[in-house]
């Protein structure tokens, strides 16, 4: 090799140097670009920080908004024919329960619009289902306890009582098969003291209904061993001594180690 040919590849960068350069002009090209995904991920982070605080925020003032849509639950109704004029700075009392229900509807209802899906919302659905109900209108107590059940916890204590009175709100209308479901899932879904046994007991009530009291005699002896000392157990006993006295054969006891609706 002559001296001039080393010389001249002396001047000419080698494969580090060009590595080096090649790479400081990528980083140079991409610099906007990674600045830009650095920037989005943290305008992302910030989007859902600030997502959680409204949220919070938007909660907060739906539970308020909810308190005042349940002022209405407080009022009175009349208890004589005589109206008496109500209190300074309060409202005047329901003439009647129905008029009551219907303005607990309306102000739930209109609550429930405005709330669109916070929890407030769900939980403002439970009284409104059980106004409904006894306004007699039972869809929309059962499209309201549908709600509930669906936006609440499992574990919500409340559950079993929008279970029964989801129950009840088919048995109204008729539908047997579908009150069954409601309080079989009654049955299987309390877990507490709460209600205890009253799955099995509106269960054995259906099956009167349908004609079958010979099966509803065998799920009312189960009651007491399966929820002992409860509502239910007692309800079901007077129950077993009203059937026994239409003739309707009694089955063997029967000590069953746990609820099962079947």
């Amino acid at each position: 090799m002559s001296e001039k040919q080393s010389r001249k590849e002396l001047k000419q960068p080698d494969a580090f140097q060009k590595s080096g350069a090649e790479a400081g002009a990528w980083v140079h090209e991409r610099q906007k670009m990674v600045a830009m995904a650095v920037g989005a991920v943290l305008v992302v982070g910030f989007g859902v920080s600030l997502l959680v605080w409204l949220a919070g925020r938007s909660e907060v003032a739906a539970s308020k908004d909810l308190g005042a849509a349940l002022k209405v639950m407080g009022r009175p109704v009349e208890a004589g024919e005589k109206s008496e004029a109500p209190e300074p700075g309060k409202e005047p009392a329901f003439k009647t329960e129905k008029e009551k229900d219907e303005a607990i509807a309306k102000s739930l209802a209109e609550f429930r619009t405005r709330a669109g899906s916070s929890k407030a919302a769900a939980t403002a659905a439970l009284p409104l289902a059980q106004a409904s109900f006894r306004l007699g209108r039972y869809d929309d107590a059962l499209k309201a306890y549908d709600d509930y059940l669906k936006q609440v916890a499992p574990d919500d204590p409340l559950r079993a009582t929008a279970l029964e009175g989801q129950g009840y709100a088919h048995e109204a209308k008729g539908e047997l098969d579908q009150a069954i479901a409601a309080f079989d899932q009654l049955a299987r879904d309390n877990k507490t003291e709460f209600l205890s046994g009253m799955g099995l007991y509106h269960r054995a009530r259906i099956l009167i209904l349908q004609g079958k009291k010979e099966e509803a005699a065998k799920q009312l002896s189960e009651i007491p061993a399966a929820a002992p000392n409860s509502a239910a157990a007692r309800l079901a006993t007077d129950r077993l001594t009203l059937l026994a006295a239409e003739g309707v054969k009694m089955p063997p006891p029967v000590v069953p180690t746990k609820i099962d609706a079947g």
